[in-house]
């Protein structure tokens, strides 16, 4: 009778035990595709010949947004309605492209494409879709005089509706991405732009960034360096920092051609201010994989947007961003390809 009593304790404990389990599976970490965020959409598009493109995140409903701008040479458009104390409370449409300050008239693609589709503010004589836009400096990659512009924002905002095409590498705003340039392009790596994302709970949360970098870059979770400023026979890596000390004369335009563009999005419901902070925290994964970062000729930013209603912890959340960013940053350089006579850390071995 004991020996049954005890074989009923076993099985009554083993069930409870992997009912908490199996609960706490539930809240377990794991990679999800970017595109699985639902409420909103990507669209990419890009001039492969000139080296430079653009993506667009578009929002059908309207998305809560805040940036955070971490780099001393940004171009961008329209970024002051994601400060809290501006009255739009959402926006409709993110651009990321190349072409620098040139490529801003992207969005103006954008906005035609979703004024034609009633998506805006209400006017009254038409709807004004809130367009806001950042762009990297690709013009020493391919052609110069080719940029980013209305037909191609127009172009990446129907794909986005119709027809999504994300994908990480040479495509979109990470055509003409490359890092490592503190020596100028002679001995710099081709980029790309990457995306990461996870689902903890109902939580999803997300990253899409497009490496651009003065600096070398990083793998956060062992500190090897995976891309950056080439050797003298660019078959290897040397260190950036390293050679900014060696080097401390002072030369106008010493670094030109950078900026990391993140958009962070989650389906967590916060306010403006909130995703600022959360933006604000993602530069956290900048930081952890790449270095220098934040530079005077940099245009580092981070976007946060919130797609969905679900209640999480900020915290978490902006702990979660900094991570999502890092390990997109990480995707960016393995799916790039070499182009325009610049290696990819796969071509050199260095994408395992």
């Amino acid at each position: 009778m004991k020996l049954v009593s005890c074989i009923l304790i076993i099985a009554i404990t083993v069930f409870a035990l992997s009912t908490v389990f199996a609960e706490q599976g539930e809240t377990i970490m794991r990679e999800i595709p970017i595109t699985e965020i639902s409420g909103i959409r990507i669209g990419q598009a890009e001039n492969t010949e000139a080296g430079t493109g653009c993506t667009v995140f578009i929002a059908e409903d309207g998305m809560r947004a805040g940036l955070d701008v971490r780099g001393g040479g940004p171009a961008s458009r329209e970024s002051q309605l994601l400060n809290p104390l501006m009255s739009a409370q959402t926006i409709h449409a993110i651009v990321v492209a190349g072409g620098s300050a040139y490529g801003l008239g992207t969005a103006n693609g954008v906005m035609e494409y979703l004024e034609e589709r009633g998506y805006g503010y209400d006017v009254g004589v038409t709807k004004v879709p809130l367009v806001v836009q950042s762009d990297i400096f690709d013009l020493t990659v391919g052609d110069p005089h080719v940029r980013p512009d209305r037909d191609m924002g127009y172009e990446a905002a129907r794909t986005a509706m119709e027809a999504p095409n994300y994908r990480d590498g040479n495509y979109g705003a990470g055509c003409g991405a490359t890092v490592g340039k503190c020596l100028g392009m002679d001995y710099c790596m081709k980029s790309g732009i990457g995306s990461y994302a996870v689902q903890i709970g109902d939580l999803k949360i997300g990253a899409v960034v497009v490496v651009n970098a003065l600096g070398d870059v990083f793998d956060w979770k062992n500190g090897q360096q995976i891309a950056g400023l080439l050797t003298e026979d660019k078959q290897g890596l040397r260190s950036t920092v390293e050679q900014m000390k060696a080097s401390t004369e002072v030369v106008d335009n010493k670094f030109t051609g950078n900026t990391t563009i993140a958009v962070i999005i989650t389906n967590a419901k916060f306010d403006k201010a909130q995703l600022c902070k959360i933006a604000g925290m993602g530069h956290d994964g900048y930081a952890r994989s790449i270095n220098p970062v934040h530079t005077s000729a940099d245009g580092d930013s981070i976007y946060a947007v919130s797609v969905g209603e679900v209640e999480a912890d900020q915290d978490l959340t902006g702990t979660l961003s900094a991570e999502v960013v890092s390990e997109a940053i990480i995707r960016a350089i393995r799916n790039a390809e070499s182009a325009y006579g610049y290696p990819s850390a796969s071509e050199l071995g260095l994408a395992e």
